[in-house]
C-alpha cells in the first residue's frame, strides 16, 4: 500500500493521522491519507472498512470567562 521509507502508519494504528497526504482539498474540508484514510477539517475521520471516527470536541469544562459581569 505504502511505498514511504519508513511506511505510513496503518489505518487502523492510533496514530493513522501521521501518514502522508495523497490528496488535499481544502475547499470541500477534506484530504486523503496514504493509509486511504479521509480526514476532515473539523477532526472527524473515515476509516478505509467504513468505521466513522466522531470530531474530537473540545472540552470547556472548568474555564471561566474573566470579565463577565
Amino acid at each position: 500500500m505504502c511505498s514511504h521509507q519508513t511506511p505510513c502508519p496503518l489505518a487502523t494504528a492510533a496514530d493513522r493521522e501521521a501518514a502522508h497526504t495523497l490528496a488535499a482539498h481544502a475547499d470541500q474540508g477534506w484530504s486523503l491519507l496514504c493509509n486511504h484514510v479521509v480526514i476532515f477539517d473539523d477532526t472527524g475521520q473515515l476509516l478505509p472498512d467504513g468505521k466513522i471516527i466522531e470530531p474530537r470536541r473540545r472540552s470547556f469544562a472548568g474555564l471561566t470567562m474573566q470579565g463577565a459581569a
